[in-house]
């Protein structure tokens, strides 16, 4: 019985199980890298071309509102809530001028928590103007609160919040019948992920906007459809 016992008893290596869960933790950690990585490049595509649409002659956004605006943010595919009424949510990313030229994109979320948002599809695509630099630094800031930090309206005219001094402007586009949502209590926060996906480290956007960080590959197309 003796020798079944030593017969059979496996010798585990601290050691060795150390290292196969270090290099498993290193294989997880970088497949993720790299779909949060993919993910952030196809949403800055279609952020470009988001805005290119908006921007057309014609459309939403007026020649003399883009002169105007400090900061540009764009957030594709916004979601309405489909458990909590009112509830939405999305990703994009924001540029400022920096002198003549348009900064590198820092990612952000926008989040909504109003009971009036009325959204005729599922998704409704965004493009927030900032027209006050004195609002910038709070704008990249941890929390920019619509309403109490600043007085925002459509932009398109598709909401009841009309302010011809509105500091912020709203355009919105949608394949269902946009009805816009309530801008009050809607949030602009930094997306932590987004940046480090973007940039390969932690960011913040006021060090992204504001240091001359150059913009990776990826993002070259949104700020070249900016610039034009």
């Amino acid at each position: 019985m003796h020798y079944m016992r030593r017969r059979f008893t496996k010798t585990k290596d601290p050691m060795l199980m150390r290292k196969t869960q270090y290099l498993l933790f290193l294989t997880v950690a970088a497949a993720l890298v790299a779909s949060g990585a993919d993910e952030t490049a196809a949403r800055l595509q279609k952020a470009t071309a988001v805005f290119d649409t908006l921007a057309k002659s014609g459309h939403d956004i007026k020649p003399a509102q883009l002169a105007g605006a400090d900061c540009i943010a764009v957030i594709p595919g916004f979601k309405k809530g489909a458990v909590v009424v009112g509830v939405g949510y999305g990703r994009g990313f924001i540029s400022c001028r920096n002198g003549g030229n348009w900064s590198a994109p820092g990612a952000i979320t926008l989040e909504s928590g109003s009971l009036g948002v009325q959204v005729g599809g599922e998704k409704i695509d965004i493009v927030i103007l900032s027209m006050d630099k004195g609002r910038r630094s709070k704008l990249l800031s941890d929390r920019f609160a619509i309403g109490s930090d600043a007085s925002a309206a459509w932009g398109n005219g598709k909401s009841a919040h009309d302010d011809p001094n509105a500091k912020i402007l709203f355009f919105g586009h949608t394949s269902g019948i946009f009805g816009g949502f309530g801008l009050d209590g809607a949030t602009l926060k930094p997306d932590e992920s987004g940046n480090r996906a973007l940039y390969g480290k932690a960011m913040i956007n006021t060090e992204i906007v504001g240091s001359g960080v150059e913009a990776p590959a990826s993002a070259q197309p949104l700020i070249a459809t900016l610039a034009r």
